[in-house]
């Protein structure tokens, strides 16, 4: 008898292990439960996109030995799925025969939204299950299972910054783009070129084609060219159509067309030199030696240690295209002491007469003139180029417009060289008279040295009659 109870206590001890493993397989999501299996047969596509549905097929099986009725599957989607509106997330079955085959089972279909933003990964969805048996309306069964999704990346990139808006004509020139993956999954095997539709802008030292084997998801990669856009080319926003292909996960190639906009033509230069001077007024030639246009063009003499403007310090002198120049005149007097010419009237002789002696020297010991030109360029952006130049004016002029003795002994200069020519005219007038003189006397003394006789015959021969 004590072996009987000791055989019957471990019987119901074995039957409650079972039990309590059956509802912990159950509670776990594992496939096979006491009466029911579910199973998820297809995910479509077979890994979830971010912002795309992904649709879960799942199978039903009675493989118990009781009929099952009310029968009711709900999927509990977590993040990164969500449901979709419209779309129900609990189906239900009205009953399912004991002992199926898995041509039998029931097949419910659901669809869930992805997140736009998901990363790549695969995540944990609960379907809770629960039944009756039939015959039965108190002996509910809930079954919970637990299924893992798959999310893969979206492979998505973008050019999100060019270094740049403009270059010059006929300037080489770098120019980067910056490529970002801005999707969740890793892109593989780009290829990125770009090109202008009026061949205006192209590449130089390499084609417009470059390529990039691996970017990972977030990072961002700098393409480089060195460019040029033609000489030619009339100033303007040109556009560049870009092209980047990449495969995906699949392999599959992909492609994102897009277009930049990258404006041709900006600001030039350009070359002063000293034209001439007169009686202190100089003639500056102006012109535009870089590539492009320069509309609005002004030039001024600004405020300078060593020079004096009279009048106006600015001239406008219009539009100057490339290669064109002109010519701009101001009244500059030069304030730069020279050397002696107010310390004394002994002194300022001398100096009067050293400026006299070399009155067409170039005075090379002045400072240079600082010459500002305004011009628009372009872009309709106002520009300001500095440039110096150096004088090229004769002592005399540049004391012309001077203060004092130094004004004086200018013009003592000036009247000493028209009195030159005075007196070479004089001395040639004289010579001439004197000349035309002596001449004269030398005539009268021939005519004074011939002989009677001469004289005599020479007038019978000029009068005589002949007689018979």
């Amino acid at each position: 008898m004590k072996k009987f109870s000791l055989l019957k206590i471990l019987l119901l001890y074995s039957v409650f292990i079972c039990l309590g493993a059956g509802t912990a397989l159950a509670s776990n999501g594992n496939i096979q439960s006491a009466f029911l299996e579910v199973d998820l047969t297809k995910q479509n596509p077979d890994a979830a996109r971010p912002g795309e549905p992904v649709e879960l097929t799942v199978s039903m099986q009675n493989v118990g030995n009781a009929d099952l009725k009310d029968i009711v599957v709900t999927v509990n989607p977590k993040y990164p799925f969500s449901k979709i509106s419209g779309e129900d997330l609990t189906k239900k079955v009205s009953y399912l025969n004991a002992r199926q085959d898995d041509d039998d089972a029931a097949v419910l279909k659901f669809k869930l939204m992805t997140d736009a933003n998901a990363s790549e990964g695969t995540y944990d969805i609960d379907i809770t299950t629960t039944a009756k048996e039939s015959g039965s309306s108190s002996n509910v069964i809930t079954i919970t299972k637990t299924i893992q999704l798959e999310v893969r990346g979206k492979e998505y990139a973008q050019i999100v910054t060019i270094n740049k808006a403009s270059i010059d004509l006929a300037k080489e020139e770098p120019l980067e783009f910056i490529i970002t993956n801005t999707g969740n999954s890793p892109l593989k095997n780009m290829v990125i070129s770009w090109k202008d539709p009026k061949g205006v802008i192209l590449p130089v030292y390499s084609d417009n084609t470059k390529y990039i084997k691996y970017l990972a998801a977030g990072d961002s990669v700098t393409v480089s060219y060195s460019v040029m856009a033609d000489v030619n080319a009339d100033p303007g926003l040109y556009t560049l159509n870009v092209n980047l292909s990449f495969e995906d996960y699949n392999s599959n190639e992909k492609n994102i067309a897009t277009t930049a906009g990258l404006f041709v033509g900006g600001e030039t230069d350009f070359d002063v030199s000293f034209s001439e001077s007169d009686q202190g007024e100089i003639s500056l030639s102006v012109a535009n030696v870089g590539n492009n246009m320069a509309y609005s063009v002004k030039v001024s003499v600004p405020d300078q240690n060593g020079y004096r403007v009279s009048g106006s310090s600015s001239t406008i002198v219009g539009n100057l295209e490339k290669g064109d120049y002109t010519i701009a005149s101001f009244n500059v007097a030069s304030t730069q002491g020279i050397g002696g010419a107010e310390n004394s009237a002994g002194t300022s002789g001398e100096a009067a007469r050293a400026r006299e002696r070399d009155e067409n020297v170039t005075s090379k010991d002045s400072n240079p003139l600082k010459v500002q030109i305004e011009y628009t360029d372009a872009r309709g952006e106002r520009v300001t180029v500095d440039k110096e130049v150096k004088l090229e004016t004769t002592a005399g002029s540049m004391t012309a417009q001077g203060r004092g003795r130094s004004g004086a002994a200018g013009n003592s200069s000036g009247f000493s060289s028209y009195l030159v020519y005075i007196v070479l005219i004089a001395v040639a007038g004289a010579g001439l008279i004197i000349y035309r003189k002596k001449r004269q006397t030398e005539d009268e003394k021939q005519s004074g040295n011939k002989k009677p006789e001469d004289q005599k015959h020479g007038s019978g021969t000029g009068s005589g009659t002949i007689r018979d």
